[in-house]
């Protein structure tokens, strides 16, 4: 047997890891600031729920890894986060759950798709979502969490801002076939990344006159402020003007900067029904798209399909490109302290035990390595201080911290717990 890894499944060892959980964690506490739950879903779903009418439509179903109990009942790994929220919803609400309900969720999802770079089988989402409100208030709200988010985690980041409604109400106006909408969409949601020729070439291929390209392309130089100026009376339109005005200006009561309108926005093409966005470096370490989300009214009430309306919204913060940028920018150590007993064992463990109980991270030395190897591999590792506890230390009482990062000594008093304390976290 070749001991190997599925194909688009990946270990994630400890450097890695230790970013990871450290962006999850930023993230949660940021979320439960903004007074959103934790939720946490089965990964394993009946398959006739993941194939429902109002899932992922017919193409991801091509992706979903389907096995059977033994029961001989056919289920599924879920391929995202939006399908089982629905289903908790459904199955809990005006029980466990009451709306408004505000909930995230980091969890694992798998997808039987092609591999490549920035594409995997098994890897995280992260969601957060609304459910039972509407309006731009609570996406006002969520576009500032965000942006909190990513300063948390010394990220400058962009945010682009449009209305479906209003990008819907644009393509009516210009007189392009209905039947070509979505492929307008498709086209132009693709703008900024192969350009204004690249767009105008996919939709003259399918036969859309020149005329109605230029006055399509003429309303994504309009600001929101310009919207008003615009001749254009058709229903999409003028709800989609209606909503992009009131959130820009929750948006500029708030300051929140990072946002700009961009009317050529879509995000896909029939899961989002009212404002969308996506979030992007400022730095453009990476071309693509740090998160995004929007407002999606029908899926859940679809979904259900009790009579209510479930008006959502949410969002999804990319894990993987959020801690490719971190990965390149130099991290704490993954520890404070190396302890390296010399015949002290029990004399170390205390010492380690009481540092510990300060949310000091100490590690043992536990190996028969030499002293020049063990202080190497400290150094490799970018561990700052280093206590060497031999006889000579215990019977005098006092030990030697060493800095490794400044190349210094510090004697103090073995029994001066929180002196050590303080010198350790005061460095770190």
């Amino acid at each position: 047997m070749k001991i190997m890894n599925v194909k688009g499944a990946d270990d994630s060892l400890p450097g890695r890891e230790t970013i990871r959980r450290k962006v999850i964690n930023t993230l949660t506490n940021t979320f439960e600031n903004y007074g959103y739950l934790p939720l946490d879903t089965s990964i394993l779903c009946y398959y006739d729920l993941l194939a429902s009418k109002y899932a992922g439509g017919s193409e991801i179903l091509k992706e979903v890894y389907t096995l059977k109990d033994q029961g001989d009942r056919k289920l599924g790994l879920r391929y995202d986060l939006t399908v089982p929220f629905s289903k908790v919803i459904s199955m809990n609400v005006g029980k466990d759950i009451a709306l408004p309900f505000k909930r995230y969720e980091v969890g694992k999802v798998f997808r039987d798709g092609p591999v490549k770079v920035g594409r995997a089988r098994e890897f995280y989402q992260c969601d957060v979502d609304v459910c039972g409100i509407e309006g731009s208030y609570i996406e006002a709200e969520m576009l500032a969490m965000t942006i909190a988010c990513y300063k948390k985690l010394g990220i400058d980041v962009e945010i682009e801002v449009n209305n479906r409604k209003l990008l819907e109400g644009f393509i009516i106006a210009t007189g392009i076939d209905e039947e070509l909408s979505s492929q307008v969409i498709l086209a132009v949601d693709k703008l900024a990344k192969i350009g204004k020729e690249g767009v105008e070439r996919e939709l003259s291929s399918y036969g859309i006159p020149v005329e109605q390209l230029n006055e399509l392309f003429s309303y994504f130089n309009y600001s929101v402020s310009d919207l008003d100026g615009v001749d254009i009376d058709n229903e999409a339109f003028l709800s989609g003007k209606k909503e992009i005005k009131e959130l820009f200006s929750y948006i500029d009561a708030l300051n929140l900067n990072e946002c700009k309108f961009t009317p050529y926005l879509a995000r896909g093409l029939e899961i989002y029904t009212g404002s969308v966005w996506e979030v992007f470096d400022k730095e453009k370490r990476l071309s693509s798209a740090l998160g995004g989300g929007g407002r999606y009214d029908k899926i859940i009430t679809n979904f259900i399909n009790d009579g209510n309306c479930y008006p959502s919204v949410g969002i999804s913060f990319g894990i993987v490109p959020i801690c490719e940028i971190l990965k390149k920018k130099e991290q704490d150590p993954l520890y404070d302290l190396l302890i390296i007993p010399m015949g002290t064992k029990i004399e170390s463990l205390k010492i380690a035990n009481s540092l510990r109980e300060r949310n000091i991270n100490v590690v043992i030395e536990m190996s028969d390595r030499k002293l020049k190897k063990i202080l190497e591999s400290a150094d490799k590792k970018k561990i700052p201080y280093v206590i060497i506890i031999g006889d000579n230390e215990v019977s005098s009482g006092k030990l030697e911290i060493k800095d490794m990062m400044n190349n210094q000594k510090v004697i103090m008093e073995i029994r001066d717990i929180d002196g050590i304390y303080d010198f350790v976290r005061k460095k770190c």
